[in-house]
Formats: C-alpha cells, structure tokens, sequence
C-alpha cells in the first residue's frame, strides 16, 4: 500500500482541502547544503501522505523541475528570477510573490529557508533552520548582518507561526526574538530511507581505511581543528585517510592551504558538492564518521550515519548530543586531542565500534520523513485556520 493512502500517515481536512504556496525561491542546486535535502525531502514525504490539499511551489530559474513531486495536486510555478544573486531574489520575494501568492488565492504560504514576504495576502509558516547569525556574528559579513538581522526578524515576526527544527533552535528563537513561545513549533527532520538500507549492505570486506565527515566548508563547521585533530591521529594509523564531503565555503582555501601544511595532502580529500548517488556510495563504504561542528540548528548528516550504523563519533554540543545520545562518542569540539582519541578509538576499539553499530540504526529509527511532513502539515493547517483569509 502507498504511504499516500496508508490511513497511519493520511491527512484528514476538509473535503475540499486547502491551497497551500510553498516558497522556494533561495534553493539553488548545490549551493545551500543542509537545507536542500530538507525542501526535497519534505516535499516529497508531504506527496506520499496527502492527495487531498493544493500545492504550489514557487521557484527560481535555478531550482529545476525536479524539486516538485509528479502529483496531481502539485503545481510548479517557476517565478521570472534568478536564485544566485540573492537581491534579486528578495526583491521578487516582497513583490511578486507577494501577487502570486494572491492570484493563487493560497490559504497558507510555507517559507521553507527563513525570510519570507512581508506583506503576504495570506497566513504564514517560516521555517528557522538555525540563528547561526546571532548566536556566531563573526563568521558572517557586514552587508550579510544587515541582511539577516532584517529579514529573519521580519520573518519571525510577520509569520503566523514558525517551525524550529530542534529544541536548541526553538530555545534560540526565543532568547533573541521577543516572541511568544505559542507561536513556535518544533518539527524535527527526518532521515533518507536509504541509509537504513545502506546498513544492510555494509559488509566488514567492503569498508575502507577512510573516515568520513559530511559537511559544507564554513568555519563554524570547525574542519581545521579536524585536520589537526586528524594529523595526531594519522601518526598512529598511517593507512587511514580523511574524506570531508561537502559544498565548498567560506573556509574553503584557508583548509586547502592547512592541508599542505600539515603534511596530508595525500591523506585527505575534499570532494565539493557531490551528488547524491556518491554520497550514498561514500556512506556504504567508510570505516567511521565524525562530526565536528561547533553549531548546528539540528546535524542531519549524524542522523544519516547512525541510520547506516557506521560507527559515529560527534561534538558534545546540542542539538547532537541529544540527537545521538549514547549511539556515538560525542568529544568537545574545542578539544584537539580528545577529538584525535575518539577517531583512534573510532578506529581500533572493536567493541566499541560494534555497539555503536547496533545503537545507530535504533536511535535513528525514531526520525522518518512522513513523521516531519504530517507534523509540518499540521502547523500548516494550524496556521491556515486561526486566520481569516484575506481574499
């Protein structure tokens, strides 16, 4: 049976349904990481469990017809603007999404990446990914504050309601934003499928002498006290190397050049933006995982290792230490040498590696797409109600 007429995950509204606008306007294949897999993924779990309401994703020239799922009930609307070029994206998302959104006569618009239309002709839900930019305002520029501390706070305060993808989120939202905590949701992330697959085919013989760290190059992704942490350990386990998957970013040549310094050019490989095909394939073969982010709004790439049981070890940080529990060795993240012991023990504790293996995929298990779209819809249903529309 489909899950889309599984009675479990199906969505019970009016008969008619509603109209519900999905924002896309800031994805931009392989440019915006984490965030990516969240919008296809949600959309694709909101197509398996619901046929009853209207959808209608607007996107940018960049996004591809591929992001909208092949349902009847949901429409792609490419809008007339280019996504890389940030201004012009937000210039159309205040004006001509505010038109479109009212010719579509939406009940409710779902801002999937934080800003959204101030004067929207309908409710809204925003979704806060993170408050990267308050909680660490020395990764970002200038013009780039000014940009976030306006829009995000336009946002937050012009949505009906807003979905925090963690607790730690929610608790950011709260701390900065002077808002009232019935107005935020919490609606946590699911994990691909595939990768409880991928445990399955895991085999001792197919695994090779690489760990893997999936993460785009920004500093607060903490990748250079990885390396380091990475040539203590390389003196001790020769025949291990470092694969770091992930888009290219701000610190993207400060670690090229930390590689040539530290000797491991031949040791350590950052592949950039890969496809998803061989990021499944990368996951399928690595000996362990690490994780060594400094801030997270939630760590989807821990999830997706415990759910392939590859041994897992992460920084003792929220929202990851309550997202993998005793299912990974967690380290703090400022500490070299404690992170250097855990890719050691990663590596050569057998016991160990066992019973994180076991763990992974349990602790995983309890994070599933269809779970985030069904609570996702219902804020958006939430939402859509407690408003009279403003057709």
């Amino acid at each position: 049976m489909k899950a889309g007429r599984d009675p479990a995950f199906a969505f019970h509204a009016t008969v008619t349904g509603i109209s519900i606008g999905i924002n896309a306007l800031y994805l931009i294949p392989g440019r915006v990481g984490g965030t990516e897999i969240y919008l296809r993924s949600l959309l694709h779990g909101l197509a398996e469990i619901d046929c009853l309401n209207r959808y209608f994703v607007f996107t940018n020239r960049a996004t591809g017809s591929d992001l909208v799922p092949r349902q009847e009930n949901f429409v792609c609307l490419p809008q007339p603007i280019g996504g890389p070029w940030r201004p012009a994206r937000l210039v159309w998302e205040q004006s001509g999404l505010v038109w479109a959104a009212r010719r579509r006569r939406l009940d409710v618009l779902l801002n999937a990446g934080f800003t959204a239309p101030v004067l929207a002709p309908c409710p809204m839900v925003t979704v806060f990914h993170d408050l990267q930019y308050k909680r660490h305002p020395e990764y970002f520029g200038k013009f780039e504050l000014l940009f976030w501390r306006f829009f995000l706070w336009a946002a937050a305060h012009r949505s009906r309601l807003l979905v925090a993808v963690s607790q730690s989120t929610a608790k950011d939202l709260l701390h900065y934003y002077d808002l009232p905590e019935s107005k935020i949701r919490v609606v946590e992330h699911g994990v691909d499928a595939r990768f409880s697959a991928i445990r399955f085919q895991r085999q001792p013989t197919s695994l090779e002498p690489y760990i893997l760290c999936v993460s785009t190059l920004h500093a607060h992704k903490n990748l250079g006290r990885l390396l380091r942490a990475f040539a203590q350990f390389h003196r001790k386990k020769p025949e291990f190397r470092l694969v770091v998957a992930g888009m290219r970013g701000r610190s993207s040549q400060e670690l090229e050049q930390l590689i040539v310094e530290l000797a491991l050019r031949d040791s350590v490989r950052l592949t950039g933006w890969i496809s998803r095909e061989e990021l499944y394939s990368l996951y399928e073969r690595a000996s362990a995982f690490v994780y060594p982010s400094s801030f997270e709004g939630f760590g989807m790439p821990v999830l997706e290792a415990l759910a392939a049981g590859i041994p897992t070890a992460c920084s003792a940080i929220e929202p990851l230490s309550t997202l993998a529990g005793l299912a990974a060795l967690q380290f703090d993240p400022e500490d070299q040498d404690a992170m250097a012991e855990a890719l050691l023990r990663l590596t050569s504790d057998e016991e160990l590696r066992l019973r994180l293996m076991a763990a992974g995929p349990v602790r995983a298990a309890a994070y599933d797409w269809h779970t985030t779209a069904r609570r996702t819809l219902e804020v958006l249903q939430e939402a859509a109600a407690c408003t009279a529309r403003w057709h």
